[in-house]
C-alpha cells in the first residue's frame, strides 16, 4: 500500500513537472537558454537567442534584461564593440531597467568609448566619457575619471583632474584615495604637492598572490604588494597585452574587478602543475 502511494507521488510530481515545461514561455526558455549560455560563455549563440526575444517578443517580461545581456554578450566578442555601446545605450533609455544593470551598463559605455576613442580618436566617444564625469552616481563619475586619466593625449587626461580631487577632498575609502593620488601624479605631477596630508585615518590595503604546487598544502612562491601599486601595474599592462591574455582565459581587469569586490575574495587559477591565489588583505 505504502509503495503504491508513493508511485502516486512520484508520477504526480513527474507530470507536474513535464506540463510546467511542456506550457513554459518561448520567450522564457529563450532568456534561460541564453543565461546558461553567458554561463558558459557561448557569447555568439546567447546573442542569438537574445536577438529572437528582442525581436519576437517586445512585450516579454525578460525584454529589459535581454537587451543588456545583449550588450554584454557582444562585449565580449572581439570587434563588436561598435554594437555593444549601442546596445547599453538602449538598455539606460529603457522604462524599466533596473538600478544595478544600469550602473553595469554606464560603466560598460565607459570602458568600450573609452577603447573607441583610443582606437579612432573621434571626438564622439570621448563625449560619452565627458557626460559622466558629471554623472551623480559616484561609481560611474569616479570610473569615468579614472578610465579617462589612462589617455594618451595628456589634454584629454586632463578632464579627469576635477573629480580625482573631488575624491581627495570628499572620499573617505582609502583605496579610491590612493588611486586617485596615482592617477594625478600620472596627469599632472604638481597637483598634489601642495595638497595637505590624509585627513582621514588610513589603512592601506594590500594583495597577496600564492602560487601552490598541485597536492602541497605551502605555498611555494608568496607576494605582497600594496594594492595602490598593483592597480597602478595592471592599468599600466599594454592592451595588446591584455588581449593577448584574455586569449588565454585571463583577463586582468576582471580579476582586478573581482578582487575589489570583497574583502577577502579569493580568485583561483588552476594551472596544469600550480594552482594560483590572489586576494586583498
Amino acid at each position: 500500500m505504502k509503495k503504491t502511494a508513493l508511485s502516486l507521488i512520484v508520477f504526480f510530481l513527474v507530470s507536474l513537472s513535464l506540463h510546467a515545461s511542456f506550457f513554459e514561455d518561448p520567450d522564457e526558455k529563450l532568456f534561460r537558454d541564453a543565461k546558461i549560455l553567458i554561463f558558459d560563455k557561448e557569447w555568439r549563440k546567447a546573442q542569438v537567442k537574445l536577438e529572437e526575444i528582442i525581436e519576437d517578443f517586445p512585450d516579454s517580461r525578460w525584454y529589459s534584461e535581454a537587451v543588456f545581456y545583449l550588450g554584454k554578450s557582444l562585449e565580449e566578442q572581439r570587434g563588436k564593440e561598435k554594437e555593444a555601446l549601442r546596445i547599453y545605450k538602449r538598455y539606460i533609455r529603457l522604462d524599466d531597467r533596473s538600478q544595478s544593470l544600469t550602473e553595469e551598463s554606464e560603466i560598460a559605455i565607459v570602458d568600450l568609448s573609452f577603447k573607441l576613442y583610443e582606437q579612432e580618436r573621434k571626438g564622439s566617444y570621448l563625449r560619452e566619457i565627458d557626460r559622466r564625469l558629471s554623472s551623480e552616481n559616484k561609481v560611474i563619475r569616479y570610473w569615468a575619471a579614472f578610465k579617462i586619466s589612462r589617455a594618451e593625449d595628456k589634454k584629454v587626461a586632463l578632464k579627469a583632474r576635477p573629480v580625482l580631487l573631488a575624491i581627495l577632498d570628499d572620499e573617505r575609502d582609502p583605496d579610491l584615495r590612493d588611486r586617485a593620488k596615482i592617477y594625478l601624479l600620472r596627469i599632472d605631477p604638481q597637483a598634489l604637492q601642495d595638497y595637505e596630508e590624509d585627513r582621514y585615518e588610513r589603512k592601506a590595503r594590500i594583495l597577496k598572490f600564492r602560487v601552490y604546487k598541485k597536492g602541497k598544502k605551502e605555498a611555494d612562491f608568496s607576494l605582497n604588494i600594496p594594492w595602490a601599486l598593483a592597480d597602478l601595474a595592471l592599468s599600466s599592462i599594454p592592451e595588446d597585452l591584455k588581449e593577448e591574455l584574455r586569449d588565454e582565459g585571463y583577463d586582468l581587469d576582471k580579476i582586478a574587478k573581482e578582487l575589489t569586490r570583497v574583502r577577502g575574495n579569493i580568485v583561483e587559477i588552476k594551472g596544469e602543475k600550480s594552482i594560483f591565489k590572489f586576494w586583498i588583505d
